[in-house]
């Protein structure tokens, strides 16, 4: 096994710390928020700045601590000879945990519920809708999507999945199709939920013509990027109630600012892109679970975890 001098940017406790230096013999190991302590490190790991990756003259492996990538695929960001790990696998239990909590929320209207509370107002805001039965859309079935699908599966669903490539039909998923086929399956679903990527692939998928092709009654849920869906034309379906109602986590742009309409949609529940983060205790130890992995395959040059493909921003997953 080859040395290397490692920055790790996360906050690692003295257990983590303890393992790193097991599983990377010899190595030099700085534990730095600066990123100027990384320009002479071969692996970084966390979020470095892309605007400072030019800097980090020695860096060859990236290993990030979040699933999303698309800050570091942009364009002229990332150098060729650099390669780009990220964190997938570990957010799957705490995202898709908060998008069953959204489903059920908005199907029950807990939300509008807890602003007539804030009000004093006690008052009936008539008829709900049903998970049991209804049709999910789940577009993007990586970690958090497939995870989310799972787990409404034991609700009673019908699970429809969305891929950009054909795969084997997981046995969660009633039906699987491509992206290809999205305007096909989209007027048929209750509840429309995202766990994409960021990057050009994504860019704008559910775009005015397709939240057209939309149930009124259905609800759209977003956890991957406000990227993804037109904000204007969401608003305006909201507004209009051409859709029943939208959960995100994500928004475009981010931070959402507090002058914005969305804000004003009764009907939309958001939260400031925590799904993920580090919030729920289990997720921080499989990313420093898969980060020591990938530090000790490339020192042993074996195939990494997540290597993400810079044209598309998707990780392949072994």
């Amino acid at each position: 096994m080859k040395t290397a001098e490692i920055l790790v940017m996360l906050p690692f406790d003295e257990e983590h710390k303890r393992r790193l230096a097991e599983a990377a013999p010899g190595c030099k190991i700085i534990y730095s928020k600066d990123p100027a302590d990384g320009f002479d490190a071969e692996i970084i790991v966390g979020q470095f700045p892309p605007e400072r990756l030019h800097e980090a003259k020695n860096l060859r492996l990236l290993q990030l601590s979040f699933a999303g990538a698309d800050r570091y695929v942009a364009p002229g960001v990332l150098p060729e000879h650099v390669t780009l790990a990220c964190a997938t696998g570990a957010y799957g239990l705490a995202i898709s945990e908060y998008m069953v909590a959204v489903t059920l929320a908005l199907s029950k209207k807990l939300h509008l519920y807890r602003d007539n509370m804030h009000s004093r107002r006690w008052a009936s805001l008539g008829k709900v809708s049903s998970i049991y039965g209804s049709v999910v859309l789940t577009v993007g079935l990586g970690d958090i999507g497939g995870s989310y699908a799972k787990l409404m599966k034991a609700f009673g669903v019908y699970n429809i999945g969305v891929r950009r490539t054909r795969t084997e039909k997981p046995d969660y998923v009633d039906e699987l199709v491509t992206t290809e086929r999205l305007d096909e399956v989209l007027p048929r679903a209750d509840f429309v939920a995202l766990a994409l990527p960021g990057g050009p692939a994504t860019a704008g998928i559910i775009s005015r013509e397709r939240i057209a092709l939309m149930k009124p009654t259905a609800f759209l849920i977003n956890v991957g990027r406000g990227t993804a869906v037109d904000t204007e034309a969401l608003c305006d379906a909201l507004e209009s109630g051409r859709l029943a109602g939208a959960a995100l986590d994500v928004t475009n742009p981010e931070p959402l600012p507090a002058d914005h309409r969305l804000w004003r949609c009764e009907n939309v529940l958001i939260t400031p892109h925590v799904a993920g983060h580090y919030h729920h205790p289990a997720t921080f130890g499989k990313i420093v679970d898969i980060c020591i992995e990938n530090i000790v395959n490339y020192l042993s040059g074996k195939p990494l975890r997540n290597v993400v493909d810079p044209s598309t921003g998707y990780a392949s997953v072994r």
